[in-house]
């Protein structure tokens, strides 16, 4: 649901954690032949043991270029009984959602259903008001490029207590959340700044989003996600859960500290209701699967050229990274700018991006919340020693 949230959770025991982090990596090449450290993605594979070394108890990666697929796993993907993660894993994707969620506004734009210049409360009728907030003055666009000025319900400190650390995690996994009671949680705080003022990454504006899909199709945002882009490009491994509480298989455990600074036990956290995400990040999928979204994302195949054009029109957020819509730009350090997104929700943080030809993707996903640098590993894949 990221940026990133480094808080999140049935027990680990410690030696089995010291096990994780003493595994050796594996790494697979095109066919699947085992290969180490060798060719062009060396200095990944050793990005992705760093990461094990920081901390992560496991990792899989997904890479493909010129060359073909590249693979490679780390660590642990059940800290209980040391079984490794595997290439096929299939993850929880947190904030990965919102690349799917504006693919389907734009669609549904180029349609002609709807226009991203409608204000929000053309499509959701005074449910965005309150302590400032004014949904006739916020556009689709601003929903999906984060500059509303909508306060991020995942920020406020009781939802943090009850859903992100270990006493209310516990008591709350399962719980449900509709849609309408994540952004009442929003509306009870100030804006950030007024629409169009500003910056600022906010998951209510994809809650948003994936209302307003509802209310022109009338079918829930998932539906319409399985119809346009989950089926016509037969990604196996994605999914939208709802309310279910698993990671089907084959898959990892997913584990988190549920502390604010990252220390304490780890936990087991792999079961869980996603409503409590709900269009900001609920989404589940693998790595061969997220290659495959944004490679034919940016290729043309999911969108017209003018709605593309719209999506890879960006807002700056720093030196380096640009937000569109659903979709960041980031420059790295050799010059080369990769497209995608990255996601964290509990016991799972992942990554995937791709250059603007579709030509290099990556995607991985580490089984922790606490430790690690993603940002290390698509260095090294993109621009390596």
């Amino acid at each position: 649901m990221r940026k990133r949230m480094r808080t999140t959770a049935v027990t680990a025991v410690a030696v089995a954690l010291s096990a994780a982090l003493a595994a050796p990596a594996v790494a697979t090449g095109p066919g699947g032949d085992r290969t180490g450290d060798t060719g062009d993605h060396r200095a990944t594979a050793r990005a992705v043991r760093a990461a094990v070394g920081d901390g992560v108890p496991g990792v899989t990666l997904r890479a493909e270029d010129r060359r073909g697929v590249w693979t490679a796993t780390a660590g642990v993907g059940n800290l209980r009984t040391e079984r490794p993660r595997s290439p096929h894993d299939r993850y929880r994707v947190g904030s990965i959602t919102k690349t799917f969620v504006a693919t389907v506004l734009l669609q549904l734009e180029a349609e002609g259903r709807l226009s991203l210049d409608d204000t929000v409360d053309s499509w959701l009728p005074g449910l965005v008001s309150g302590n400032g907030h004014d949904g006739t003055r916020i556009t689709l666009r601003q929903l999906l490029n984060h500059t509303s000025g909508i306060y991020n319900y995942t920020a406020d400190e009781d939802f943090g207590r009850t859903y992100f650390l270990e006493e209310g995690f516990f008591e709350h996994r399962y719980d449900t959340l509709a849609p309408e009671e994540l952004v009442r949680v929003a509306m009870s705080h100030e804006p950030d700044f007024a629409p169009g003022a500003g910056w600022n990454y906010s998951n209510t504006n994809y809650v948003l989003a994936g209302l307003v899909i509802e209310k022109a199709t009338g079918r829930p945002y998932g539906e319409e996600i399985r119809r346009r882009v989950i089926a016509p490009l037969h990604l196996t491994g994605t999914s939208v859960p709802g309310t279910r509480t698993g990671v089907p298989g084959p898959s990892s455990r997913a584990y988190g500290k549920l502390t604010e600074d990252g220390s304490g036990p780890v936990h087991d956290v792999t079961r869980l209701n996603p409503s409590m995400a709900s269009s900001a990040g609920e989404m589940i999928s693998d790595s061969k699967d997220l290659n495959r979204f944004y490679r034919a994302l940016l290729t043309g195949r999911l969108l017209p050229g003018e709605q593309l054009e719209e999506m890879t029109d960006t807002v700056a957020v720093n030196d380096r990274n640009g937000y569109g819509l659903g979709l960041m730009s980031t420059e790295l350090s050799c010059g080369v700018t990769v497209w995608g997104h990255g996601g964290g929700i509990h016991g799972s943080t992942s990554d995937a991006v791709t250059t603007r030809d579709g030509r290099h993707s990556v995607a991985f996903n580490f089984n922790g919340d606490w430790a690690g640098y993603p940002e290390a590993v698509i260095e090294a894949e993109y621009c390596g020693d």
